[in-house]
């Protein structure tokens, strides 16, 4: 179901999607890969997590990658390497709705928080500057 749905949202955005699943405790002795309705396909070999095939792509192609995990490892990693992770829930959101309604919020000021960092307070990050891009292009 998860391929058959990213399979109708690439027809409609043209993005590349890569989709990693584990194969730690029941993979093949080497790393499968195959194309299904022009989503490649992963599943990492038996002893190996999806993790590492993750961190290991977006680690050996030194670009910025949109990475869809809710894996604080992940997340750290892609932050760590220039590329934007955005949260299951916020994709899930974004393909279906467009833009989450709480960054709205943040952009419009209509909620203010006082800030715990020096600076303009209605000014956002540069996290916030690169998640609010990339569910953009989403």
């Amino acid at each position: 179901m998860l391929i058959d749905s990213l399979i109708e949202y690439r027809k409609r955005k043209g993005h590349d999607i890569t989709v990693v699943f584990d194969g730690w405790k029941t993979g093949a002795a080497q790393e499968n890969q195959s194309v299904t309705g022009g989503i490649k396909v992963i599943y990492s070999r038996i002893g190996e997590k999806a993790d590492f095939v993750i961190k290991r792509i977006i680690s050996s192609d030194r670009r910025e990658w949109i990475v869809v995990t809710s894996d604080r490892d992940i997340v750290n990693h892609a932050w760590a390497l220039g590329s934007i992770p955005v949260s299951a829930e916020d994709f899930l959101i974004a393909i279906e709705k467009g833009i989450p309604s709480y960054l709205d919020e943040k952009e419009n000021g209509e909620e203010y928080i006082k800030p715990q960092r020096k600076g303009n307070p209605r000014r956002l990050s540069k996290k916030e500057k690169a998640l609010r891009r990339a569910l953009s292009k989403l």
